[in-house]
């Protein structure tokens, strides 16, 4: 049986014909990769004798940088730093650039130590709250979307609200979101952002 054929529209035609827009997403990526190396070396020095309350055989060198094209459909690269998947535990913050969506700086916590970093994130509360941080309450920790339904933002009146979140998950996601057309973003700072974030955790997760 002949397969039915495809062709393109004048607007898709032009895209797929037009080199510049591809030079230009390369040249992006390649901003974003020098920003991200950056990042990592901003956060290894935040890491350099911090004490954190971590799974067994952590070891706060690992990282790892990712570039994809496919989340949702839209292209993403990522630094994982510090990185820590072993089993059911982890421990990573990872720095993703979404295409198309936003910058997200992400604590992801499951295993061993749970129940201490959800009775840290109770107990102080007043510490977290009102620094930009969201909750996710998606099923997994894989999740980069935001908003109603996604994510409830951590704010001083959401205490029994974040505790009741609490009581039925196995993990965290603790994350901040900045938009793409932040002129932060737009200057090149996301390792001074990495680096606030992170230190805005710091109650979920040092002793």
């Amino acid at each position: 049986m002949m397969a039915q054929s495809v062709g393109f529209t004048e607007e898709e035609t032009a895209l797929l014909a037009d080199a510049r827009f591809f030079r230009k997403k390369a040249a992006i990526a390649a901003k974003i990769r020098a920003l991200l190396e950056a990042t990592h070396g901003a956060l290894r020095n935040e890491l350099a004798g911090l004490l954190l309350v971590v799974p067994p055989d952590f070891d706060p060198q690992i990282y790892q940088l990712v570039k994809g094209e496919h989340l949702e459909h839209f292209p993403y690269q990522y630094l994982d730093c510090p990185k820590h998947f072993s089993g059911a535990d982890k421990f990573t913050f990872r720095t993703l650039v979404w295409w198309g969506h936003h910058v997200v700086y992400a604590l992801l916590l499951e295993g061993s130590e749970i129940g201490r970093y959800k009775r840290q994130l109770l107990g102080r509360f007043h510490q977290l709250a009102g620094r930009d941080l969201e909750l996710s309450l998606a099923p997994s920790l894989w999740e980069w979307n935001r908003g109603e339904g996604y994510t409830l933002p951590i704010t001083h009146d959401r205490k029994a609200q974040i505790a009741a979140v609490l009581a039925e998950r196995s993990f965290l996601k603790v994350a901040r979101y900045v938009p793409l057309d932040d002129p932060r973003v737009r200057e090149g700072r996301l390792a001074q952002m990495a680096c606030e974030t992170f230190r805005s955790m710091h109650p979920l997760i040092t002793p």
